[in-house]
């Protein structure tokens, strides 16, 4: 049984009128109290509170019937922005909402260092800048939430960046102190799962997302929360071994998943088969297209080795929906049906095994979410999704 005071009574019901809010999109304050079971007094209390506070506004729906047009109320998206960012090995993203999540804009920029100094330094001016340019919103930048493709601890510091080789980094706490805004640290694996819920699945209490970038890493929703373990590594599922005494990893173990099935290491399998630098995702398709043959062995063995790891985790957790980040995917033709092929197992049960729209902006939309759901201090979020205005993404 849920007990408390007043005030968390309160709380609990306001949390409940956003969320069914930002939901619905545009809601009458009738209709709110049909779907939340409150009481017309209490929801006339929270909206006047909340139009106070600048959170939601007012609106007159039209209608041809007779009568009062009914005044509706939605998120106020001028509110406040959120700040989303993929933190990556040679790429920053940033993804840029207003406070129903909209995508605003997003920008790319490209590095070439490791050094945390360095990068905590691009990341500071990035913020402030954000933060001066709306400087004149009601609650200004809300938040911003990044993504680490690492390990996080529970209390947001981080443990292990392999890529860049970092150890024990406190970056919500350095950027915290030189930009004054409030900063969040994540898994990316377990933003892009988050997104997916937010975004796509929120009628799923149970979805695992597998990201295939520059590593391999596991988000897990279970219960619509998100699983992390004791200390907050769950999910680094790309360090399973699938090869024993096979390739070397930058965790120190040998034959580790990621060696085989992230996208990274396909693209220096394509680049150096192909004698070039670096085979970009647009060379990639095309090869796919014009059925080379290098490339698609390279393929079928590339989802070969992906299978081996989708089959231990369907076998862990017999996921509702298990979804597949990846962008090289995203380009082969028929990928989900040759993956399927390999599921062949009576023990292993799943539901939906989806490869996700969102590709590369899956993490910092996810982050955004996350920013927006932390400042609402909401307990359940959806977000609606227009790919239509999703924006175009810029790289500098």
């Amino acid at each position: 049984m849920v007990t408390g005071d007043a005030s968390y009574i309160k709380k609990i019901n306001r949390s409940l009128i956003i969320s069914k809010i930002i939901e619905h999109g545009m809601i009458s304050r009738a209709d709110l109290a049909k779907i939340t079971g409150l009481n017309k007094a209490t929801i006339s209390v929270q909206a006047a509170e909340l139009l106070t506070e600048d959170l939601i506004i007012e609106t007159q729906q039209e209608h041809k019937n007779l009568g009062r047009r009914p005044i509706m109320l939605s998120i106020n998206h001028q509110a406040g922005y959120a700040l989303g960012i993929d933190l990556d090995k040679s790429v920053i993203t940033l993804s840029l909402s207003d406070l129903s999540g909209t995508s605003l804009e997003i920008h790319s920029i490209e590095t070439d260092t490791s050094d945390y100094d360095v990068i905590l330094e691009l990341l500071a001016k990035q913020i402030t800048d954000y933060k001066q340019r709306f400087s004149q919103a009601p609650y200004g930048l809300i938040g911003v939430v990044i993504g680490i493709h690492g390990i996080v601890n529970n209390d947001e510091t981080i443990y292990f960046v392999p890529h860049h080789q970092w150890h024990n980094k406190n970056l919500k706490s350095d950027l915290k102190n030189v930009t004054g805004v409030n900063i969040y640290i994540e898994n990316n694996a377990n933003l892009c799962s988050f997104a997916e819920i937010v975004y796509k699945h929120y009628q799923s209490e149970n979805l695992l997302s597998v990201s295939l970038y520059s590593g391999i890493g596991l988000g897990i929703m279970v219960n619509s929360k998100l699983l992390k373990g004791c200390d907050g590594y769950a999910g680094e599922i790309g360090h399973m071994i699938i090869v024993p005494d096979g390739l070397p990893c930058r965790c120190g173990n040998l034959g580790c998943w990621e060696q085989y099935a992230s996208e990274s290491s396909f693209m220096k399998q394509l680049s150096a088969s192909h004698k070039k630098v670096n085979v970009t995702y647009e060379e990639t398709y095309h090869l796919f297209m014009e059925d080379d043959p290098v490339t698609c062995k390279l393929m079928k063995d590339y989802i070969k080795f992906l299978s081996y790891g989708l089959n231990n985790i369907i076998n862990l957790y017999n996921p509702e929906i298990l979804v597949i980040n990846s962008e090289l995917l995203r380009l082969y033709p028929n990928a989900l049906a040759e993956i399927k092929a390999h599921l062949t197992s009576t023990v292993g049960q799943y539901r939906k095994l989806l490869i996700s729209d969102f590709g590369k902006k899956a993490c910092s939309l996810g982050a955004c979410a996350l920013a927006i759901k932390n400042f609402l201090e909401v307990k359940e979020l959806s977000l609606a999704f227009d790919e239509s205005k999703n924006p175009t993404e810029k790289i500098r």
